[in-house]
C-alpha cells in the first residue's frame, strides 16, 4: 500500500499492562507514529486483520489470545506487517519461539527506549518489499494466489483450507501442532480432529509426502523438506 510522504507511519500496540501501554502510546505518538492500542489478543487480532499498519508491537502474555497465537493467525491470513515482540519472556528459547512464530524482531523487557525506537525504524526499512507469502522447504506459499511448489518444483494451486493449514504450519515451522490446535486455528473449531488428518492427506497428495511431518503422539509439523 502506497503512502504519502507526509503520512505518519501506523503502528499497532498490543499490550495488556495499562501503565506500559499508556507510556508507549504517548512516546510513540511523540515520535510521529499513529498508534492504535489493544489491551488483549482478540482486539489485537481484529485490528491487525481489519486495518493496515506499518509495524506491530506485540506482547506475549496477553489475555483472551496469547501473543504468539495472535501472530500465527495474522500470518495465516496473509498479514505480512513486520512484528516486534516485546516480552518479559526473554531467554534464548523464548526469543527463538517468537522468531519462529513469524516475528521479525524480539526485545525482552525491561528495554531501552532508544533501542526500541531504533529497532522499529529498522523494521520499517526492511519491510519495503515484503510480500504476502510464507517460506516453505522448497519455495514459498503465495497467500493471494494460493500457489505452492510440489516436490518436483512445479506450481500447484491449493484450496482455501489447504492453504490455511499449510500457512499455519509454515508460520511456526519448529512447533508441533496438535490436531485440536489445528482444528481451532484453521477450521474455527468446527468438526472433529479427523478433518485435520484429511487435509494433511490432501497436502501430501499435492505437494509430496514430506511437506508435513507426523510427530507420533503429538500432532503435525511443517516438513523439513518436500
Amino acid at each position: 500500500m502506497d503512502r504519502a510522504a507526509d503520512t505518519p507511519p501506523r503502528l499497532l500496540l498490543v499490550e495488556d499492562d495499562p501503565e506500559l501501554a499508556g507510556m508507549l502510546t504517548s512516546l510513540l505518538r511523540e515520535e510521529a507514529y499513529a498508534v492504535d492500542a489493544a489491551a488483549d489478543g482478540q482486539r489485537g487480532l481484529h485490528l491487525g486483520l481489519t486495518r493496515a499498519y506499518d509495524v506491530i508491537v506485540l506482547d506475549r502474555g496477553l489475555p483472551a489470545l496469547e501473543g504468539l497465537d495472535l501472530l500465527t493467525r495474522l500470518r495465516m491470513r496473509g498479514v505480512a506487517t513486520p512484528v516486534l515482540v516485546l516480552s518479559a519472556l526473554g531467554n534464548p528459547a523464548d526469543r527463538v519461539a517468537g522468531l519462529d512464530a513469524g516475528a521479525e524482531d524480539y526485545l525482552p523487557k525491561p528495554f531501552d527506549i532508544e533501542e526500541l525506537l531504533a529497532r522499529l525504524r529498522a523494521l520499517r526499512r526492511r519491510h519495503l518489499d515484503t510480500a504476502r507469502s510464507v517460506p516453505l522447504p522448497n519455495g514459498r506459499l503465495d497467500l493471494d494466489s494460493r500457489m505452492a511448489a510440489d516436490a518436483a518444483g512445479g506450481p500447484v494451486r491449493l484450496s482455501e483450507r489447504e492453504c490455511a493449514l499449510l500457512a499455519v504450519l509454515a508460520a511456526r515451522p519448529s512447533r508441533v501442532f496438535s490436531r485440536d490446535d489445528l482444528l481451532r486455528l484453521v477450521f474455527d473449531g468446527a468438526g472433529s480432529p479427523v478433518v485435520v488428518d484429511t487435509y494433511v492427506h490432501y497436502l501430501r497428495r499435492k505437494l509430496g509426502k514430506r511437506i508435513v511431518d507426523t510427530v507420533r503422539g503429538r500432532g503435525y509439523q511443517l516438513g523439513r523438506s518436500a
